[in-house]
């Protein structure tokens, strides 16, 4: 890997120069950190502990939940930490462990949250059979399928990106190794890369995010026969998915549906999607379900 490389080290430029910004930054992030690890990892817990969340809607959310804290630490400790530093460096090993890591959970959470709204159109739509399809073994596939389809799109996004020349210059202007910032230092043409990219992380999160919203028409249009309270419930759940869906897949559109480049608001885009949106997830989930906020006060306890 690289093995033809001058650079064995990129220099990242980060969220910004100023120090005092930088000091003000560090704190900020460092509490959203300590709030996101504490807040999904409560609910990997609550749901782990509690007979009555065992059901394939909390054990998704759980999974979810380890996920977003994974996806958010292969990021938010070393852009926490290089806030303390004036020059921010990364190995090339380093960079390219960065870029698997965020790639195979950023990919396999947008899977599990097509299992997730599988769940909720089989609970909504075919309540009668939803135990006997939902089983067990249902579960752990559907699990299976998604963490295979974001190591799927992981390897093929390092495969391209580990073999180009890069032959200086090394500056990133960005706080993670991603890629597009790599693109763009690549020496030779990454023209067809580009597209591969577009077409590998774009399209994908274009088209999944599509099929969800058309998944939740269905869902609001089988509501028409519930009951008004019936109806209110089946909403509160929906909304905090489609919550959780719009803030996840919004910024990944925005940065990988569209030709290899690089833009000022690209940075707080990315920590919308890496640090804010996996600190926001617990919250969302828990504050609209009264069963998930009884389970984690006995928890406590």
């Amino acid at each position: 890997m690289g093995q033809s490389n001058n650079v064995t080290e990129f220099v990242l430029l980060g969220l910004t120069q100023d120090p005092d910004g930088q000091n003000a930054l560090f704190t900020i992030f460092l509490l959203i950190y300590i709030v996101m690890m504490v807040g999904n990892l409560l609910i990997v817990v609550t749901v782990i502990a509690s007979p009555s969340l065992d059901s394939p809607r909390y054990i998704f959310l759980a999974y979810l939940s380890l996920t977003d804290a994974v996806y958010s630490t292969a990021v938010s400790p070393k852009m926490i930490i290089d806030l303390l530093y004036d020059k921010k460096t990364i190995s090339f090993p380093a960079c390219m462990g960065q870029l698997f890591i965020e790639h195979l959970f950023g990919g396999a959470e947008a899977f599990l949250l097509v299992v997730m709204a599988y769940d909720r159109y089989m609970a909504i739509c075919k309540p009668l059979h939803y135990l006997s399809i939902m089983n067990r073994w249902v579960c752990i596939l559907l699990l299976v399928v998604a963490w295979v389809g974001g190591f799927v799109h992981s390897v093929v996004q390092l495969a391209f990106v580990s073999y180009l020349l890069f032959c200086g210059p090394n500056v990133i202007d960005h706080f993670i190794c991603d890629m597009n910032p790599l693109l763009e230092l690549a020496c030779t043409d990454t023209y067809f890369i580009g597209l591969t990219v577009v077409a590998n992380g774009g399209a994908i999160c274009m088209f999944i995010f599509i099929l969800l919203l058309i998944s939740y028409g269905f869902i609001l249009n089988s509501l028409k026969t519930y009951s008004l309270e019936g109806r209110l419930k089946a909403l509160s759940t929906c909304i905090s998915h489609i919550t959780v869906v719009i803030l996840f897949f919004a910024p990944c559109i925005f940065t990988y549906v569209r030709p290899i480049s690089t833009f000022t608001i690209d940075k707080p885009i990315s920590v919308v999607f890496t640090v804010i949106t996996p600190m926001l997830n617990p919250l969302i989930y828990t504050l609209r379900n009264a069963e998930m906020r009884n389970s984690m006060k006995k928890t406590l306890v």
